[in-house]
């Protein structure tokens, strides 16, 4: 009898745990280990899990048929409010086991804010695990110290950053997180006050049957040793890569037009480091021209330039993440895994007008290829001079809308992903959230709260560069509230997505002025032979000369006799302070292409100039069509340098328009200047200022 009992217990074991009781269980310790294994990611996971996140986001994005589908109010929106103890607690997170937090950002804004107490209940227990103010928890070291708890920027005002954990939070039955605060008032509506809390908490959902062993705050002291490993090599990408049977191929060539260099392997092996530094005459273009393409067993899954590649776009910016670095003299270096089970092909192609100088090498060691090993893929495309609304009209400044960053089919793992945009605007141009559907899904099991929150910083235009930690930067802000240049790095370790059929992922165009910028995303994720990315070859970006200044994007060509504002490059003597000058309509005042350019802080004797391009040498006759309302005042007209006409006088009791003609004047060739100084106008009111269109025949 108890041999028969014995065997129908171990039937039962094996009915209820299948295959998942053979695994090795998901520990606080495998996870750490995982975080720093690079070669875990180039493998289908097993056991399987899905990574979801519960988010701030706005509740009324109901459908993408739905009106509220790019509503932005994104804080303070919780799961429920309970009582524990006599506490009022919000519930931001609430899933049921197995599973595991991999990824934990927040931030804040209104009185005392992020002073509040956040506490995590592991296995349904009522007494917190882990209790604290949130900035402790997530970035003041509570629990573990820099990188995998951190605020980003470190260069920005602390209540205006990121506050980032990585450190990995295992549980076997369920998680709750809860967030206690009296500053909070009218919680998950959209007039609420008080302190406004904003978050995304990435995490893990395994199979059923995985064997996961909850975290509690006794393994920080068992495992402090392994901590502090993982952390000096998370800093210290460049001194962990493992070398046993490392094979190095070098790279040396001069590239004229349209040439190629290439490396062929054979065998089943791994690249384990890539290396390389371009020399050009013109970097911003060799550094987007110049373009990386792999085809590992005959799969090209690999095309993207090496700027982007390496997460500096078209411009070197110093970084160092676990997976890349770009050095100041120009070396970039990237770490992935990138296994093949019998070929590899490796061309670097010049796509560009100019000789481009190659050095660098590639690294390979062995790798097993089995089942489950997958191949590496990068795909990048370009948005070019893409307008930041859909929908103006006569009546409507226009909306947000989705950008898709790729489509990927097959099985597989998304891996991270990089942008590289040029602003043209005084204004912060990321206010879209990420969407992110697996397998199908009808409504995403990530949606966001703002794109600078996906890349762990915070507030937009008020943040500053950081390029210091493993898994997210902006090694260039300058475009955030102003024209210019901007980078942006999320790469994904224990926050990877796996997929078993598909996955697209989505970001919100939601700029806060319609406006003309070039957007281009990265993609990076590992696929099963077969698997396929709806990204093809964009030679059309790749050709596209690069934005270095506004007037690149905004030439204010003249086109049928006149040049809209909104389409020129404009800037005024008084610090282009943010949200100074806009592009936007005029109530109920009809504009030539619905748009007009409105500058609201200047004072008597300050300037506003546009730039407008001429295609020739040639006399014109000019007309400005402004804006008129109260608190409009006057302004003097100057093309060229060469005064125009008399005192402009735009004040009047209603809004509307003035047609006011300005002369005439010899233009250049090239680039022109129109400028308007604002003069005192004597009355109370502001001296605000409001161009149209300029009209020349």
């Amino acid at each position: 009898m108890k041999a028969k009992l014995k065997m129908a217990i171990i039937l039962f074991a094996a009915l209820v745990f299948g295959s998942g009781c053979s695994q090795e269980a998901v520990t606080f310790e495998s996870l750490l280990h995982e975080m720093v294994d690079r070669d875990a990611l180039a493998s289908y996971p097993s056991p399987f899990y899905f990574t979801k996140q519960f988010s701030s986001y706005d509740r009324g994005s109901v459908s993408a048929d739905s009106a509220g589908w790019f509503a932005n109010s994104d804080r303070t929106m919780f799961i429920r409010k309970e009582e524990n103890d006599g506490r009022e607690e919000y519930v931001m997170f609430d899933a049921d086991g197995p599973g595991a937090v991999v990824r934990f950002w927040m931030t804040f804004a209104g009185p005392d804010s992020g002073k509040g107490i956040l506490r995590l209940y592991f296995d349904n227990s009522n007494t917190p695990e882990i209790e604290g103010t949130a900035y402790d928890i997530l970035s003041g070291g509570l629990l573990v110290g820099a990188p995998l708890s951190a605020s980003v920027s470190d260069l920005s005002v602390y209540e205006m950053r990121g506050h980032n954990l990585y450190l990995p939070l295992p549980f076997g039955k369920h998680c709750k997180i809860t967030y206690e605060s009296s500053n909070i008032s009218n919680a998950g509506n959209k007039g609420n006050s008080g302190e406004s809390v904003y978050y995304n908490i990435n995490f893990r959902s395994y199979e059923r049957r995985t064997r996961v062993v909850t975290f509690n705050k006794s393994m920080l002291a068992d495992d402090e040793a392994l901590i502090e490993e993982v952390q000096k090599k998370l800093m210290s990408p460049a001194e962990n890569i493992e070398t046993p049977g490392l094979e190095k191929q070098e790279i040396s060539a001069v590239l004229g037009k349209d040439a190629s260099w290439t490396y062929d392997a054979q065998g089943s092996r791994a690249i384990r480091v890539l290396s390389l530094r371009i020399k050009a005459e013109d970097m911003p273009s060799a550094l987007r021209k110049t373009v990386l393409e792999a085809v590992f067993d005959g799969e090209n899954t690999i095309w993207c330039p090496v700027g982007d590649f390496f997460g500096t776009g078209y411009q070197i910016r110093k970084s160092a993440t676990w997976f890349t670095r770009v050095t100041e003299d120009g070396t970039m270096n990237m770490y992935r895994v990138m296994p093949f089970k019998d070929s590899c092909i490796i061309r670097i192609h010049n796509y560009g007008d100019q000789e481009i100088s190659l050095s660098g090498e590639i690294g390979t060691g062995p790798w097993t290829w089995d089942k489950n090993s997958m191949h590496f893929g990068a795909s990048w495309q370009q948005y070019t001079h893409l307008f930041t609304r859909e929908g103006v009209s006569e009546n409507s400044i226009g909306s947000p809308f989705d950008l898709n960053f790729t489509d990927l089919s097959g099985q597989g793992v998304y891996a991270g992903d990089a942008l590289t945009l040029f602003n043209t605007a005084y204004i912060w141009w990321g206010e879209g959230d990420e969407k992110i559907y697996v397998d199908g899904e009808a409504f995403p099991s990530s949606f966001g709260t703002g794109t600078e929150d996906y890349y762990g910083y915070a507030w937009g235009g008020r943040s500053r560069e950081f390029s210091n930690h493993p898994f997210i930067g902006q090694p260039d802000a300058t475009g955030d509230g102003r024209p210019g240049y901007v980078v942006n790095l999320r790469y994904r370790s224990l926050d990877v997505i796996p997929f078993r059929s598909s996955i697209k992922v989505d970001m919100e165009m939601w700029h806060w002025q319609p406006t003309y910028v070039n957007y281009a995303p990265v993609c990076f994720y590992y696929l099963k032979p077969g698997g396929k990315t709806n990204i093809s070859h964009d030679v059309a970006g790749i050709e596209a000369e690069v934005a270095l200044e506004t007037s690149d994007l905004l030439p204010g060509n003249i086109e049928d006799g006149r040049v809209e504002a909104e389409l020129m490059a404009f800037s005024n003597s008084c610090g282009n302070k943010r949200g100074s000058m806009s592009i936007g309509d005029f109530g109920q005042v009809s504009l030539s292409n619905n748009l007009h350019v409105l500058w609201k802080d200047g004072t008597p004797g300050d300037t506003i100039s546009f730039r407008f391009s001429s295609s020739e040498d040639k006399v014109y006759d000019m007309a400005a069509f402004f804006n008129t309302g109260p608190g409009f005042g006057k302004t003097r007209c100057l093309v060229n340098g060469i005064a125009a006409g008399s005192v402009i006088d735009l004040y009047s009791r209603e809004r509307g328009e003035k047609n006011i003609h300005l002369g005439r004047f010899q233009l250049h060739q090239g680039i022109n200047t129109v400028s308007f100084v604002l003069l005192a106008s004597g009355r109370r009111e502001s001296d605000f200022f409001a161009l149209d269109y300029l009209l020349l025949q």
